[in-house]
């Protein structure tokens, strides 16, 4: 697994070992980045603060910094995946520009000032077929989000449809077992 693009290109990331992560494929990255840089509905990545939930590995936040988002926050519960996590971000000597929380993301709440949000683009990431996704999606609502966010989420392919009260859809697509869509607050359709 390494960054597709930009300042940090080819730079290799360290995964834990084991199937408690499951990492957003290079493919798949490449494409909700050509996405994210190119949909007319999208404000694009460069300057954005970035919302990396069910961070794992961080490869989607580490990949909108490449490309030149301004900040990301790092979520994610568990202890070996934010340890590949601040190998990476040293990796990128992306310290300055993240951080790591180690909090649920399925109850976020309030979104407290040190997060330094609302965010612009938040990458949602969740296990897959566990119901985590539209809790974070509700928690979200709490502050994390402004009218104009966007909201990618990644769960498997085949997975009930999604009904997150207050979103809209902007885009689908699947890619292998993933499908990816595109969310914002505001009631938009594709």
């Amino acid at each position: 697994m390494r960054i597709v693009s930009g300042r940090w290109k080819g730079k290799a990331l360290a995964a834990p070992t084991g199937d408690s992560t499951r990492p957003t494929s290079d493919r798949a990255r490449q494409a909700v980045f050509n996405i994210l840089e190119h949909a007319p509905w999208s404000p694009g990545v460069n300057g954005a603060k970035v919302l990396d939930l069910f961070a794992g590995t961080g490869a989607l936040g580490l990949e909108a910094l490449s490309r030149g988002a301004a900040h990301c926050l790092f979520v994610d519960t568990d202890p070996a995946a934010r340890a590949a996590l601040a190998s990476n971000i040293e990796a990128c000597s992306a310290q300055g520009i993240t951080r790591v929380w180690k909090r649920d993301a399925t109850d976020l709440g309030v979104m407290p000032a040190t997060a330094n949000g609302p965010f612009d683009l938040v990458f949602l990431d969740p296990p897959y077929a566990k119901g985590y996704d539209l809790a974070a999606l509700k928690g979200l609502t709490q502050g994390w989000l402004h009218g104009q966010s966007l909201v990618m989420l990644e769960r498997g392919r085949g997975e009930p449809a999604l009904a997150a009260a207050g979103y809209g859809v902007l885009d689908s697509r699947t890619y292998g077992a993933a499908e990816v869509i595109f969310l914002t607050l505001s009631e938009v359709s594709a």
